[in-house]
């Protein structure tokens, strides 16, 4: 870390928009390092140069135990006496700065207590082992897990076995990547000094891999400020631009944002509900992007206001106000309570408009769900809390082996765990990561038992697939987007709802064509693995390409004109192909060539067509007669044996096979088409539910069309 920070001689140009806590001066890590050189304090008291962390600290956490900080300090200290910043600054206001970062977050007191060693065991003589008995497994952990962050290159010459290892002790305790964040931080805002090069690489390295995942953790606060610096370093005469709408809109009389503040402030007064409504002016970054939206800003635009209450139903009950009371801008609402975002973030999100034109973005929210929006997982606390009690070994530590499955990560980060395993090498896998990372937007999509899937913007069904049953999934034989069935490269937009339907074979396999429509790092591996270890394979192939089955005994005869009675002596009468009517449908008939008569069920595509060609109906109805003809698609997946067993879950019903004819397979799915002779036509439902009992078939449906068999 050291070769990666120094602190500028003078304030530099960056001045990211952060809000900061009331009544907290801003931190003098000068002052800080010459506290530093002071030495340790009495055991019976906070070492001076720990107070803002303390402070802060107890700010979320009032019951803490604050003797860890303390001894942490001390150690840390005494390790890094002699060693100095390339600023000449002492070195240890560098894990003061990083540790107060994440005391103003709300990080809990083990993280903190790291946070203070997390240097110690890289550049100091102190040990793993000295660290495990003088502060527990936890601490251990945490310090070990940033060390070998430390030997990271997140550039593009990164070896990525190196990288995954480092994502994978990141996934088992999200501590780990919390210092890691925080330390990325205070190294920026103390690159002033460094060569212009050496600025740029760092800058890039942080937006390319480390924004994207303090996205990814929920760390908006963190997020945000190192965008800016990077901001300020890779793109300077843009950020230089929108410096200056800040300032200049900063220095102007009027504040359009703070009337409307005002004005809300009185709609919720006058509704009895208590909410707290601030104002937060956006960072350059997020100026920047509204200011290439819209053009020219005007005053509400350089922020946004914030209105924070005590419960979720509080939240809900002041969208309704603003709505009624104001007038709002319907397009900009966002529910993100009732579906939260995949890094935790919860909040209303609305706009309202005045008479001027001027639109005050509102996001709504309870405290939990800001604390949580800006620290994200750093303000879960310590996920291990409940398990470590449960499984010390008498000295509070925890073991070694246990299991580290920690039940408050974000969902991204549980999947990232997931596919790593099954990547089939690393370069596999940092390629599909840093895809992943380059996903700025995800979707919502819902399952038909009320669970959700988090996809990025442009996944498909295969995606979907992948997300719910893993590798599993390599036995999905279709899918139904909103109710219908679709393809499974059909891509998802927000809010669909999709219900897999999944095979039953176990030597179902996915198809080559699917690796076209994955865009998901674990459909991409999962995919990539089996076609790796099944080479000969391409699409299934169980099943004839082309089988035409007629009857053992021959085609049979057409139903008799007595089945259909027509007002019409001596007419013939045939029962249309495209839509195979049967007792009881309803049905119209139609004169056509030759003096006959054809019969159409009456919500058949083809009754409109001819009615619009002027075609005369002709009244026709069912006769005592019961036999029918019926041609039925079963959708299925590819196994072997499916069309014999087809075949005789239809015989067993009584029924004669007049024609069947099986498609080429195409992802997975086989379509097949039945013309069925029944000697009762009211045993079609029964006849049906045979058909779909059949293993591997997921739909049997009535045909609307000309059969392909065109008897």
């Amino acid at each position: 870390m050291s070769a990666e920070a120094t602190n500028p001689a003078t304030p530099g140009p960056i001045t990211p928009a952060v809000q900061r806590r009331r009544g907290r001066p801003r931190i003098d890590l000068r002052r800080l390092g010459r506290a530093a050189l002071l030495g340790p304090a009495a055991r019976d008291r906070h070492p001076d140069a720990i107070g803002h962390v303390v402070e802060a600290h107890r700010a979320h956490h009032p019951d803490a135990d604050l003797d860890p900080l303390r001894r942490a300090y001390v150690l840390a200290e005494s390790s890094h006496r002699g060693q100095m910043r390339k600023s000449g600054e002492p070195y240890i206001t560098h894990p003061l700065a990083v540790t107060l970062i994440l005391a103003e977050l709300g990080a809990e007191t083990t993280t903190l207590t790291a946070s203070l060693l997390h240097d110690t065991v890289e550049d100091t003589e102190v040990t793993l082992d000295q660290v495990r008995a003088e502060f527990g497994e936890e601490v251990r952990y945490l310090v070990d897990g940033v060390t070998k962050l430390e030997k990271v290159d997140y550039g593009a010459a990164a070896e990525p076995e190196t990288f995954r290892k480092m994502l994978v002790a990141t996934g088992s305790d999200v501590r780990v990547m919390s210092i890691k964040l925080a330390d990325r931080l205070h190294n920026m805002r103390t690159l002033g000094v460094m060569r212009p090069e050496k600025q740029e690489r760092i800058a890039k390295v942080t937006k390319d891999v480390l924004i994207p995942l303090a996205e990814r953790l929920g760390v908006q606060a963190l997020k945000t400020e190192l965008e800016d610096l990077v901001f300020a370093i890779l793109r300077p005469e843009e950020y230089a631009h929108t410096r200056e709408l800040v300032d200049t809109n900063a220095a102007r009389t009027d504040d359009p944002l703070a009337e409307i503040a005002e004005e809300v402030r009185g709609v919720l007064r006058e509704a009895g509900l208590q909410a707290e409504v601030l104002i937060r002016p956006r960072h350059f970054v997020s100026v920047h992007r509204v200011s290439r939206k819209r053009g020219e800003l005007r005053g509400a635009d350089f922020g946004r206001l914030l209105v924070l209450v005590n419960e979720d139903a509080d939240c809900y009950g002041v969208l309704g106000e603003l709505h009624t009371c104001l007038t709002p801008v319907v397009s900009e609402f966002k529910d993100f309570i009732a579906v939260p975002k995949f890094n935790l973030y919860q909040s209303l999100h609305t706009a309202v408009a005045r008479p001027d034109g001027q639109v005050a973005e509102v996001l709504i929210r309870t405290h939990q769900m800001h604390k949580a929006a800006e620290a994200g997982v750093i303000a879960l606390g310590n996920p291990y809390t409940s398990p470590a009690e449960e499984q010390t070994d008498g000295d509070g530590s925890r073991p070694v082996d246990g299991e580290r499955a920690d039940p408050t990560r974000p969902g991204w980060l549980s999947r990232l765990l997931d596919w790593q395993e099954a990547a089939p090498d690393p370069d596999t896998f940092w390629s599909t990561l840093r895809e992943d990372l380059a996903q700025d937007r995800e979707i919502t999509v819902f399952r038909p038992d009320g669970g959700t899937l988090g996809l990025p913007a442009g996944a498909s069904c295969v995606d979907a697939a992948y997300a719910q049953y893993g590798e599993d999934a390599h036995a999905c034989i279709g899918v139904r987007v909103n109710g219908r069935l679709a393809r499974l490269s059909t891509v998802l937009s927000d809010g669909d709802t999709v219900q897999l339907l999944m095979g039953q074979d176990p030597a179902s396999e996915p198809s080559r064509e699917w690796l076209e429509h994955a865009h998901t790092p674990v459909a991409r591996i999962a995919i990539t693995r089996w076609l790796a270890a099944h080479p000969a394979s391409a699409t299934p192939s169980e099943v004839p390409t082309e089988t035409r089955r007629p009857a053992a005994d021959g085609p049979a005869a057409r139903p008799a004109a007595a089945d259909v009675v027509v007002d019409r002596p001596g007419a013939t009468v045939r029962l249309a192909g495209c839509c195979t009517p049967v007792p009881p449908d309803a049905i119209t008939g139609f004169s056509v060539r030759g003096g006959a008569v054809t019969v159409h069920r009456v919500e058949c595509a083809a009754v409109g067509r001819m009615k619009s060609m002027g075609r005369a109906e002709v009244e026709v109805r069912w006769g005592d007669t019961t036999e029918c003809r019926v041609t039925l698609f079963a959708e299925s997946f590819g196994r072997p044996h499916l069309l014999a067993d087809l075949t005789e879950a239809i015989a067993l019903e009584g029924v004669a096979i007049v024609s069947a004819t099986v498609e080429p397979p195409s992802q997975q799915r086989v379509r097949h088409t039945y013309t069925l002779q029944l000697p009762d036509a009211a045993h079609l439902p029964a006849l049906m539910r045979a058909m779909r009992n059949v293993p591997g078939v997921f739909d049997v449906s009535r045909a609307h069309h000309q059969p392909t068999t065109g008897f």
